[in-house]
């Protein structure tokens, strides 16, 4: 059911590709909308992964720098019956982690030193489970193209309301046009976080049945979400657009309900302590090392 709502939503972003498209020059818009389209989206599904790792600074490790984590996203992802993703670790004190990449071939798991410093070893196999379940449901490149499409969206609508658009060739006359060059975008940010908010929950239930211990992945996201409100994460904030890709918000002061691109952090934990039952095991305390 989700992917066939994410296919849907997908479906609704290129619809409003192409209906901005037509504003700004008619037919001929359409066709320039599609090719610009697939344009950025090649170039996403290419280059996301360098882009965004490099937008945060992010240093590869192997198993001679960081044993201890290489080790473990080995394990999990033999679990999960994935190929070994390339492992990051990015400077920065609020506590957190993302995965990249076109496919799970050239995957790739970033985690924060922030991260590394506050929760302990099973709750980083938690965080680690679940970025491997969205590199197992390929949602890195289906949250990619929706962030590249939905910014397109914006780009093209600030281009037809500025430019006037094509009234002659408009088949929705100034008013159309005017409500689609200022409601495009709105429409787009709804979109995409209702895929990332979907995408997230798929996550977390992959992420539990990969370890086993829905509640590590709870622990971790209780932890994750109370630091992370008090820790400001400086590259996030200066590339909103990409937040939708972390674990949870690393954004502050964001606009919350239908913007919101995660769900809430109780409502996964609920859902996660649902799983693991009455009698499941409690997390025990300590560093991760």
């Amino acid at each position: 059911m989700n992917t066939l709502r994410t296919g849907i939503l997908m479906a609704l972003l290129t619809g409003l590709f192409l209906a901005v498209g037509a504003v700004i020059g008619g037919g001929t818009g359409v066709m320039i909308a599609f090719v610009l389209a697939l344009a950025t989206n090649l170039f996403a599904y290419w280059n996301s992964d360098k882009v965004l790792l490099s937008m945060y600074g992010a240093r590869q490790v192997d198993a001679v720098s960081e044993p201890g984590l290489y080790g473990l996203v080995q394990r999990l992802a033999a679990e999960a019956k994935l190929p070994m993703p390339k492992v990051y670790i990015t400077e920065n004190p609020q506590p957190n982690a993302f995965a990249t990449g076109r496919d799970p071939d050239h995957a790739a798991v970033c985690v924060t030193t922030g991260l590394l410093a506050q929760v302990n070893q099973e709750e980083l196999a938690g965080v680690l489970a679940h970025e491997l379940g969205h590199v197992k449901h390929r949602d890195t490149l289906t949250m990619t193209m929706v962030a590249v499409m939905a910014g397109a969206i914006s780009m093209l609508a600030n281009m037809a309301f500025f430019m006037g658009g094509d009234r002659r060739n408009n088949p929705l006359g100034l008013a159309g046009m005017l409500l689609v060059t200022l409601l495009a975008p709105v429409a787009a940010i709804l979109v995409q976080a209702a895929i990332s908010r979907s995408r997230e929950f798929e996550a977390d239930r992959a992420g539990a049945e990969i370890t086993g211990r829905p509640l590590w992945l709870a622990s971790a996201l209780g932890q994750i979400e109370r630091s992370a409100r008090g820790i400001e994460n400086y590259p996030a904030d200066a590339n909103p657009a990409t937040a939708h890709m972390f674990i949870v918000n690393p954004l502050h002061g964001g606009i919350s309900g239908l913007f919101a691109t995660h769900p809430s952090t109780e409502e996964r934990i609920a859902r996660l302590r649902a799983m693991a039952g009455a009698n499941a095991a409690p997390v025990r305390k300590g560093p991760w090392g």
